[in-house]
């Protein structure tokens, strides 16, 4: 036996706890993301008819959340430079689950509002520490492939929220979705105590080096950033766009999913929510194998095939009303829902030095949620000047297509090798 586990429990010889920490890293993604950011797609029917909201009310609702989320994102760089990760976790999911409690008492559009951006301000205070554990735990050749099993919480994310949450509607009625934001409060505080109990900053703390780290020499001490070359590389600007295209089509999405499938679909909650947990399955593996072909095919070929499917997903979705064509549509988006954020973080070393890659990614990700932040109340704003949905998910499909565009137009980067 060799290491420690916690205080007083050993780690076997041939066990890595590195494992143990990405698979909380996965529950943390669950939290931030699965349960905070998309679980609102399951309840928002409901909560727009138990507050009289108009759709638009409901676009700004994600809007406050997105731009929660962004806020917390910067602060929480700066304070995870002082703080722990472990302290900084645990602190981010105990207000994330008050937040998320608090969403049950909202009695209008301003509470909703102020709940909702509150829940994304926890969302990125969770995010941010929860996505570095992989570079303390994972030598740099391993942290790609760690990072892309944290991100799959968001597909189990949706697989819970699809299945739950219809349920909770069902059983409590007219006041099923303040239910449920208690239950995702409730799931939340119960990985608060998987935390508190598991989670550890670094391998030193129970007899360890990080996962991989014998089988690759030390890197050589990088020379010191610059921001300005950050907001000086035309090629990450170019990359910045291509992502604010994917954060502003998505997002229409997966925000109006349940309600155009309730509202215009025909559909039952509890059928809706069978398809969003189906897209959540798919998902679960969609950042892993796009971003491992976009490693053989190319950073800008990967990402226009990816847009591509996209853009004919929303414009299935826009025009099919029949199940067959709401499957198709799931199917399509499920399958590469989240491999546009993993190829966009691989792509930040091809664009920029090593030392800048941190920078480079916060910046891409200020633009990102600048498309996340318009897109909802200017897609549901659509929606209560048409009567429908079509329109916005139309929207979202053009917005797709400029991006596949955008991405074929993106100049090969320097340590980016062509496909044979």
């Amino acid at each position: 036996m060799d290491g420690r586990f916690g205080r007083g429990l050993s780690v076997p010889r041939r066990f890595h706890y590195a494992w143990v920490i990405v698979s909380l890293g996965h529950l943390n993604v669950l939290c931030a993301l699965g349960l905070a950011r998309f679980g609102y797609t399951m309840i928002l029917p409901a909560m727009k008819e138990g507050l009289q909201l108009t759709y638009a009310e409901t676009g700004w609702l994600a809007t406050g959340n997105f731009i929660g989320y962004l806020v917390s994102s910067f602060m929480a760089g700066l304070i995870a430079s002082r703080w722990p990760p472990r302290r900084l976790i645990l602190f981010a999911l105990c207000c994330l689950a008050i937040c998320l409690a608090s969403t049950s008492l909202v009695t209008g559009f301003p509470s909703a509002l102020a709940a909702r951006t509150l829940t994304g301000l926890a969302s990125g205070t969770l995010y941010i520490p929860a996505m570095t554990l992989p570079t303390i735990w994972f030598a740099p050749h391993r942290r790609g492939m760690a990072a892309g099993i944290q991100t799959g919480g968001s597909g189990l994310g949706l697989i819970l929220s699809g299945l739950l949450i219809p349920e909770i509607l069902h059983w409590f009625g007219p006041a099923g979705w303040r239910h449920s934001w208690v239950l995702l409060a409730i799931l939340v505080g119960f990985v608060w105590l998987l935390m508190l109990t598991f989670v550890r900053n670094r391998p030193e703390d129970v007899g360890q080096r990080p996962y991989g780290a014998a089988e690759v020499s030390p890197p050589p001490p990088a020379s010191p950033a610059r921001w300005r070359e950050v907001f000086a590389n035309r090629g990450l600007w170019a990359l910045g766009g291509v992502f604010a295209c994917f954060g502003f089509s998505y997002v229409i999405y997966v925000t109006f999913f349940a309600a155009y499938l309730v509202k215009e679909g025909g559909l039952s909650p509890e059928a809706a929510g069978q398809l969003w947990g189906l897209v959540g399955v798919l998902s679960l593996g969609s950042g892993l194998v796009w971003g491992a072909l976009a490693d053989k095919i190319g950073r800008r070929f990967g990402l226009a095939i990816v847009f591509g499917l996209h853009a004919a997903s929303f414009l299935t979705f826009a025009l099919g009303r029949t199940a067959p064509t709401f499957v198709a549509s799931a199917v399509l988006f499920g399958v590469t829902a989240w491999s546009i954020p993993a190829i966009m973080a691989a792509a930040v070393g091809d664009y920029a030095r090593t030392s800048l890659a941190a920078a480079a990614l916060g910046f891409l990700t200020i633009i990102f949620g600048l498309g996340q932040a318009i897109g909802p109340p200017i897609a549901g704003r659509l929606a209560d000047w048409t009567q429908s949905f079509s329109g916005a998910f139309l929207l979202a499909s053009g917005v797709a297509l400029i991006g596949c565009l955008g991405a074929l137009a993106l100049r090969p980067a320097a340590g980016q090798h062509p496909p044979a």
